[in-house]
């Protein structure tokens, strides 16, 4: 059985650079074990699959280790591949179900628009060591679900760290985002985002961090609708724009290259 397989560089409009993500097309719910496995033969921070469901579409990600119950990049991946193959009309808004629940995408010009559940900031303190761990006191630090977040004074300081990653995963977890606001006139607000405990240490574009951050950002700079740079080795420019309950997270996408996965367990 040949299973369509992709790479696409998402939240960025260049090769080789924004993050990296496989996309794989299946035609019907993988078994989870198989899906596990491509993944970690893909070894890159995600691989989505996606499968029909009636007039919609199924996604799953999964990054070398787990899966994971909502991914930025991974969606508009997976949408971007949906409409460059016509598997579904560009002018078509796609419906994703996935662990997070129903997610949209649509496609505007040469950007593609994510439609996901924002989330709030609970302010608080962080486990100890994870302040010694990634090297720098925050002027702020909360939590969002199982993620933290630490707000520091300026971007150079957030350019400037370079975690103990041992250090991080030896304390209970999921994901670290590091934010300030930005030096440059035309971005609002930058971040970087570590997760050792799901295998990866830097993200390079996290769009899923970016429903914590839209929020916390607007509020402060009270602002409905931001523009947002991940300033990882890769980096990768966003826009967020903030819908109550829901935030819209855009970005632009390229593809790296296109094959089949050879495997017949799918089918089995």
């Amino acid at each position: 059985m040949h299973i369509p397989l992709f790479q696409v560089d998402a939240f960025t409009d260049q090769l080789y650079a924004g993050n990296p993500a496989a996309v794989v097309i299946a035609d019907h719910n993988p078994d989870r074990d198989w899906m596990l496995q491509v993944a970690g033969e893909m070894n890159l921070s995600e691989t989505a699959f996606v499968y029909p469901l009636g007039e919609q579409f199924g996604l799953r990600w999964f990054t070398p280790r787990t899966e994971v119950e909502l991914c930025g990049h991974g969606t508009l991946s997976a949408a971007h591949i949906l409409w460059e193959t016509r598997m579904v009309p560009v002018d078509k808004v796609i419906s994703f179900n996935t662990l997070s629940g129903w997610l949209g995408a649509q496609r505007m010009g040469n950007w593609i628009t994510l439609d996901f559940p924002a989330n709030a900031v609970t302010p608080g303190d962080l486990p100890e060591g994870v302040i010694n761990a990634v090297g720098r006191k925050p002027v702020f630090s909360g939590t969002s679900g199982e993620k933290w977040l630490l707000q520091y004074a300026n971007e150079a300081e957030i350019l400037a760290l370079v975690p103990d990653f041992a250090a991080l995963s030896a304390i209970p977890g999921r994901g670290l985002i590091v934010t300030s606001q930005s030096d440059r006139g035309d971005v609002d607000f930058v971040s970087r985002y570590f997760a050792p405990w799901v295998g990866i240490n830097e993200d390079p574009v996290t769009g899923s961090a970016h429903t914590i951050l839209g929020p916390y950002w607007g509020e402060k700079l009270e602002k409905s609708e931001l523009t947002a740079r991940q300033v990882s080795a890769r980096g990768g420019l966003l826009r967020v724009r903030l819908a109550g309950e829901r935030v819209s997270i855009s970005g632009q996408a390229v593809t790296v290259f296109k094959g089949e996965l050879l495997d017949q367990k799918l089918s089995q």
